[in-house]
């Protein structure tokens, strides 16, 4: 397993597996409103290019992706696919971040789906459930 860095060029490959995960396991716990709401996210180009990739490839194939905005101070995207999940390839993606990290503390939004994969990384609640524009989240941070 290899952690790097997505360029520009593999951003659209990094989205369709953010997008067909998010269906799969995060969607039905949305509303139309918020599936309609996070589609848009990922589709706005500003935004993605406001990211920071990485991607957990095998044998040349991406089975994961973590995106951080605000100098890896916030994770936006987690994802690894759905037949890769249990085998650590998450860990993987956030030790990377870790590893390459100088904050103290970073914060994710969770959805409920990922709440506990959250909580063995080593998140904390900082406040119950929210709801925005249809997508359900919890607020967290990891602290060093």
């Amino acid at each position: 397993m290899e952690i790097k860095k997505i360029d520009r060029t593999q951003i659209p490959e990094a989205v369709n597996l953010i997008w067909t995960t998010f269906l799969q396991f995060e969607a039905p716990d949305y509303s139309d409103e918020g599936v309609e709401s996070f589609k848009k996210f990922i589709e706005n180009k500003d935004i993605i290019n406001s990211l920071e990739f990485w991607g957990a490839y095998d044998n040349g194939k991406l089975k994961g992706v973590i995106a951080t905005n605000e100098n890896r101070k916030h994770v936006c995207c987690f994802f690894v696919k759905a037949k890769y999940h249990r085998q650590g390839i998450g860990r993987k993606l956030w030790e990377h971040i870790l590893i390459n990290n100088q904050n103290s503390i970073i914060t994710v939004n969770s959805s409920p789906y990922a709440v506990p994969v959250y909580h063995k990384l080593g998140f904390v609640d900082t406040d119950t459930e929210q709801l925005t524009d249809g997508i359900r989240y919890t607020p967290m941070k990891f602290e060093r």
